[in-house]
């Protein structure tokens, strides 16, 4: 299930969707639900383009702002709930029953329908999760979760380290496994990427399992300590300075993490349907259940093959 506003919705209507599908939640006998929305036609479009130019004559000046413009009471909007009725139904009847609708401009009259639509009637986009949305979802809720990892960085990492296909990369990911999975996704199978560590410790990469990679870009996500992917020549002095550095960056990232507050991490729905996905994307990881396994223990030849040659990227 997942949580849209105040209300519990099943996923189930989600499974066999493509991507890009939108969906409305609508109150069933069973209680809210997603219910698949059929894009405008072009029959809609040619009556919100002869709705504009009607409304190009109205203004909003003869409009006063009383709150008793709308008849219908909270007590109707009860009633209706309970016969059944669905979230555009009362935003019709809303419509329907206010006194200064019509008087609106074109632009008034959207702005009020989106505004209902919002509270009555919210809807969610199903999209492929890829770096960005990811990223963005988890900096908006959660971003001590990445070590405030924002996109653009992200972006400038993979641009100033040249990721490119067909690379052996080197990560050392302490932001929770996403900017492994965005190197991944920039290879697109080809290649490596070897998540490392200091010491036997390894880091969290949960995140990379919301990327839902397939089997071919799941076998290229490597893990190996910093001691196993080094030649023997590299001196403990070199080992010692790169272990205090990831430590000191860690201790950041965890006195960063306790002092966001928890209007950062709970922030409200404010623009609709985008903000309706980030509260998908940002589902609990122990929620999802992926047959693929990433992060297997590189094998001793790929080793000794990067021990020799070192890395590209």
């Amino acid at each position: 299930t997942l949580k849209i506003g105040n209300k519990n919705c099943s996923l189930q209507p989600l499974i066999g969707c493509p991507f890009g599908s939108l969906f409305q939640v609508d109150n069933g006998k069973e209680g809210p639900n997603l219910s698949r929305v059929i894009p405008s036609t072009e029959d809609d479009v040619q009556e919100k383009e002869d709705a504009q130019i009607s409304g190009e004559f109205r203004d909003n000046r003869a409009i006063v702002d009383d709150n008793k413009a709308q008849c219908l009471s909270g007590e109707d909007i009860d009633e209706m709930r309970r016969q059944g009725a669905t979230g555009e139904e009362i935003v019709e009847a809303l419509i329907a029953n206010s006194a200064t609708f019509e008087k609106k401009t074109s632009f008034s009259q959207e702005k009020y329908k989106l505004k209902k639509q919002k509270k009555y009637a919210p809807k969610v986009l199903l999209r492929r999760p890829f770096a960005r949305s990811i990223c963005e979802a988890y900096f908006k809720k959660n971003p001590a979760r990445i070590g405030f990892l924002r996109v653009d960085m992200l972006s400038l990492l993979l641009s100033m380290g040249n990721v490119a296909a067909n690379s052996d990369v080197l990560v050392v990911d302490m932001a929770g496994g996403l900017l492994t999975g965005a190197v991944a996704e920039r290879l697109g199978g080809t290649g490596y990427v070897c998540n490392t560590c200091i010491g036997d410790s390894l880091y969290p990469m949960d995140i990379v399992r919301i990327f839902n990679f397939s089997n071919e870009i799941c076998k290229s996500i490597v893990r190996a300590s910093v001691s196993d992917v080094t030649s023997q020549s590299e001196t403990s002095e070199q080992s010692d300075q790169l272990e205090s550095a990831c430590n000191m960056e860690i201790q950041s990232n965890e006195q960063k993490s306790s002092s966001v507050s928890m209007e950062d991490i709970s922030l409200s729905s404010e623009n609709g349907v985008s903000d309706l996905i980030l509260e998908a994307n940002h589902s609990p990881v122990n929620k999802i259940s992926k047959s693929h396994k990433v992060g297997e223990k590189a094998s001793q030849e790929t080793l000794k093959l990067w021990k020799e040659n070192g890395f590209s990227r």
